[in-house]
């Protein structure tokens, strides 16, 4: 317990000063691809794999490890590249997304580097809707890639997207729904649409950002308009953590460090979970931290922000 709590407090350090650690890798070529740390479970050299028949092809097959069986994907296969031969003589990171564990097949694993979110940029405009690239960064004079490992993860699982009837049924009035307004702010273009698709099914109304620094402008901007209003105007926050530019922690920190912002609810929505994440969200003053992707599980976090928030509304108007 002392060793998990020193890794806590180390990273939590890392909380508002926008930085990250990133392990570097290979699939199979001279290119290296980037995945956060927090990500990550453990390292480690191919174990022999057992096939699963009718698996996805990306599915190279299950790792028996520590009482766990757990799907290892070939992560270059799974973005375009050609599939990786000799499993053996590869590794796999063990990672944690979404609140399950799998592990991607790499040809090599390079260092943990620390870097700052500020040059973790946007993948170029010219990369199009069907690349798999969530963010880029230079270093050592050399473009290192970081994938969008949601998008991938989507494309495995298929993980349903619908709302269930009983949470529609109950989600309040639709003229009262309609009036809600939530900005969404996520780097993957998946979680984007999987958040926004989610709250249109209970009648809410969304505005994305692309990452945290296009966020917070964009706050900033209404906030010229309607000064401490702008938390009349607009619901909650829905954003993720790990984002070019300015990840999450920075954006809620920022945004609770305005006075004409800081009494926006804020929700953190990611795929990092476990004792780093809470202790992180806590540090940065969030409202609430949900899990990555439940429909259901975000959707009810909305509506009970709604009834909070009319309640209190009615409560001022009497």
């Amino acid at each position: 317990m002392a060793g998990v709590m020193e890794g806590v407090n180390r990273r939590t350090q890392l909380v508002g000063h926008n930085r990250l650690e990133l392990l570097l890798f290979r699939l199979g070529g001279k290119q290296r691809f980037g995945i956060n740390v927090f990500k990550i479970q453990e390292v480690m050299q191919c174990p022999p794999l057992t096939h699963l028949p009718r698996s996805h092809n990306v599915v190279r097959g299950v790792a028996h490890m520590r009482g766990k069986t757990i799907p290892v994907m070939d992560l270059g296969y799974a973005i375009g590249l050609p599939p990786l031969t000799e499993s053996s003589s590869c590794f796999v990171i063990i990672t944690e997304y979404n609140r399950s564990v799998q592990g991607f097949l790499v040809s090599g694993v390079d260092r943990i580097v620390n870097a700052n979110w500020e040059a973790i940029l946007p993948p170029p405009a010219g990369a199009g809707a069907s690349s798999y690239l969530t963010a880029v960064t230079h270093l050592d004079d050399e473009l290192v890639e970081i994938i969008d490992v949601e998008k991938v993860l989507a494309e495995v699982t298929h993980a349903s997207e619908e709302v269930s009837e009983e949470i529609r049924a109950h989600s309040g009035a639709p003229e009262t729904m309609a009036q809600q307004h939530v900005l969404v702010v996520d780097d993957s273009s998946v979680a984007r649409n999987q958040i926004v698709r989610t709250l249109q099914q209970i009648g809410v109304k969304t505005t994305v950002a692309r990452d945290g620094r296009e966020g917070l402008n964009l706050l900033k901007a209404w906030a010229e308009e309607s000064g401490p209003m702008v938390s009349e105007r607009l619901t909650m926050v829905i954003t993720d953590v790990e984002m070019p530019e300015m990840d999450g922690y920075t954006l809620t920190a920022e945004i609770k460090k305005d006075e004409r912002l800081k009494n926006l609810f804020v929700l953190m929505h990611t795929s990092l979970s476990g004792v780093f994440n809470t202790a992180m969200v806590e540090k940065v003053g969030a409202d609430q931290f949900v899990p990555k992707f439940k429909p259901d599980e975000l959707a009810k976090a909305v509506l009970e922000r709604v009834r909070s928030r009319s309640a209190m509304q009615a409560k001022a108007a009497a």
